[in-house]
């Protein structure tokens, strides 16, 4: 028996039901790349129907920060933003990020960068590869199941690119340099840096605003599409339904691959970026004294917890022993 005969008694009917696994891919690359694109409308990949939950990739978290330059206590309500630097932080360390312009000069392309792009771009050839096979094998409800995943995907594009437009991030502060803590869950501790004008950007606000009707229509019609295309999909050839489990299969890898190499998160024209390595601390309160020795002042610290000032300190000694803090993070 050959492999054509053995592939042929082996039932593919549901092939198509690859598309609807509930994974984040798609929508950690949206998130990253802070929008979406024309050309992601031919990265077809198990998930694409999700792509809407990279609101949702923060896990609910918004963090504290402090402007060390000023004083104020706010929160990251950018999801996109905290799901980034939820991926760099490690616990117990301070890890650097610079915000800056795309386009500035100081932006470098490293080998890992290099193939990350190389990566994403193949995905699209491969689309246009798959769909050219079964048209040249005339397997019309193949090319319709294409096309019906390229819609679902245009549809979402569509409402992405639409709802990423910037809105209100307040009065213009030009040529402001701000220096922002961050304190994460699970320890993680970050330090951004960057133009104020930048830093607004990327952290006040959601970095989607809420869909109008129009936009939910399409969301919704892109949502139901690929649940017509596993219908589709029954009805194409033996090969053909291979042949998209196989581009499912491959284009998910290569976007995973992909998205676990970005370094950086792009986000209303602005470049976030790791700034050096992690430092690590024994204690919270190290971080705290060696940021207030470096900045000269300490309110911002106070604000977030992370010292006591000393009319505190004074209450505090006053209190029965039992009441004592006697771990110090």
């Amino acid at each position: 028996m050959s492999w054509l005969q053995y592939l042929n008694t082996i039932k593919l009917d549901a092939a198509g039901s690859l598309a609807l696994a509930d994974v984040n891919m798609i929508a950690e690359r949206t998130a990253l790349k802070g929008t979406s694109g024309l050309q992601d409308t031919l990265i077809l990949c198990p998930g694409m129907h999700r792509e809407q939950a990279a609101l949702d990739l923060n896990n609910a978290e918004y963090p504290a920060v402090a402007a060390m330059t000023t004083g104020y206590v706010f929160r990251v309500e950018n999801q996109a933003t905290v799901f980034y630097l939820q991926r760099i932080g490690r616990p117990g360390c301070l890890t650097t990020v610079k915000v800056s312009r795309e386009g500035s000069r100081g932006i470098e392309d490293s080998v890992e960068s290099l193939v990350c792009r190389l990566l994403y771009d193949a995905i699209p050839h491969l689309t246009i590869f798959t769909i050219s096979w079964m048209a040249m094998c005339q397997d019309w409800w193949g090319v319709g199941v294409m096309l019906l995943y390229i819609s679902c995907r245009l549809f979402n594009m569509i409402a992405i690119h639409r709802r990423s437009q910037a809105e209100w991030k307040g009065a213009l502060e030009e040529e402001v340099h701000g220096d922002l803590l961050i304190l994460l869950s699970q320890d993680k501790w970050v330090r951004m840096r960057g133009l104020v004008d930048d830093l607004k950007m990327v952290t006040s606000g959601s970095w989607l605003r809420d869909s109008t009707l129009v936009e939910k229509s399409l969301v919704n019609i892109g949502t139901i599409l690929p649940y017509f295309a596993l219908i589709a999909a029954a009805n194409s050839t033996q090969e053909s339904k291979v042949i998209i489990i196989l581009l499912l299969l491959v284009s998910g890898m290569f976007l995973t691959c992909s998205n676990a190499m970005t370094k950086s998160l792009r986000m209303q024209g602005c470049v976030l970026r790791q700034d050096g390595d992690p430092v690590k601390y024994a204690r919270r309160r190290d971080m705290a004294d060696q940021l207030i020795e470096e900045t000269g002042r300490n309110d911002w610290a106070i604000r977030l917890g992370m010292i006591v000032n000393n009319d505190k300190n004074e209450k505090q000694s006053r209190r029965p022993k039992e009441f004592e803090e006697t771990v110090t993070m």
